[in-house]
């Protein structure tokens, strides 16, 4: 295994090896209905864990949590439940909102690259990318569709955005821009984010599959935003990576996403609910099909489940957070912090 598939020598603990997220299942192991809508509310009592994605999905367009989502995810977490943030975030990109929701629990990171104690700011655990892996794969990837805008995260809790030419007319505040293509991989790194100038993501994401042929995870996880990661990690199995040492299992989840990203967290859990708001791929496979995240549709969901107000009636108190884009320059979609 090359050095950089390797997590940093200073994280406190040592990643343990992956494995592919699991195949789709009920609780008792049969093939789940995709796309079915549940006949009658899933009985809440057996949920231990609540696993939301945020951009698209627990946050709302301007980047806060309502006082109903809040409320929502206090009545679960009274009821026995764990809230668990599931995001594509790095560690920098997410950590405001964590601060601002008064999270102190363990979050999924970086789609599954980081394993993070948001109550002690520890990486717990973490994954790299191999470079020359990474390079290989871009390098199939335009010999198919032509030059491609590159971005990196580099690794680490304090990890950068770091824009190659033409990646953004209009970089922002925080990132690193470089005029080098080859300094994007000066140094260890937990994802690249591909852009084409015309071709749409699905284009893009098909292609990088296909380059990758095994060697690397290929994920959408919103607009413009086709990443590379190291293989095998995903949402799900930074959520395995929670669920052992929190102790509760796929069959008590209950998780809440909008992208192609959150598919393998759906395949995991035992219940998976799609926003309104969600892409196509992701609503054909959902359990349940939420009001959308602007409508609080993960509130609307856990009021129901856990015992609250009927979904859409609690009001509606406007956001609980300040402005978390304020502090972090990685906080927008475009600069890869989308779920």
């Amino acid at each position: 295994m090359a050095a950089d598939s390797h997590p940093p020598a200073s994280l406190p603990t040592t990643a343990p090896v992956l494995t592919p997220p699991l195949p789709p299942a009920t609780a008792d192991g049969r093939p789940r209905p995709h796309g079915s809508q549940p006949a009658r509310p899933h009985p809440g009592g057996r949920f231990r864990a609540v696993a939301t994605d945020l951009d698209g999905t627990l946050l709302r367009g301007d980047l806060t949590v309502s006082e109903r989502s809040r409320r929502a995810l206090g009545l679960a977490v009274r009821a026995g439940a764990r809230h668990i943030v599931v995001t594509g975030r790095p560690v920098p990109g997410c950590r405001p909102i964590l601060d601002a929701l008064g999270y102190r629990g363990l979050a999924v990171c970086g789609q599954g690259t980081q394993l993070y104690d948001a109550g002690t700011h520890r990486l717990l655990a973490a994954y790299t990318l191999d470079r020359e892996v990474a390079r290989a794969v871009v390098a199939r990837t335009a010999a198919e569709l032509g030059p491609l805008q590159l971005a990196v995260v580099t690794a680490g809790l304090d990890g950068r955005f770091v824009v190659g030419p033409g990646f953004d007319r209009r970089p922002r505040r925080g990132w690193g821009v470089v005029e080098d293509p080859e300094e994007l991989w000066s140094g260890p790194i937990e994802k690249v984010l591909l852009r084409h100038p015309t071709l749409p993501d699905a284009a893009i994401a098909a292609a990088a599959e296909r380059a990758a042929g095994g060697e690397a995870t290929v994920t959408h996880a919103g607009e413009r935003l086709v990443e590379i990661l190291p293989a095998g990690v995903t949402k799900a199995s930074g959520l395995r990576l929670a669920a052992e040492r929190l102790g509760f299992r796929p069959e008590e989840t209950i998780a809440f996403g909008d992208m192609p990203n959150d598919l393998p967290m759906f395949e995991w859990a035992g219940y998976g609910v799609a926003m309104a708001n969600a892409h196509p791929s992701l609503l054909a496979v959902a359990d349940e099909i939420a009001p959308g995240n602007e409508e609080d549709g993960v509130a609307a969901v856990l009021e129901r489940v856990f015992g609250g107000a009927p979904g859409g009636a609690a009001p509606v108190a406007g956001p609980a957070t300040a402005d978390p884009a304020a502090d972090s320059p990685l906080l927008s979609p475009a600069s890869g912090g989308h779920p």
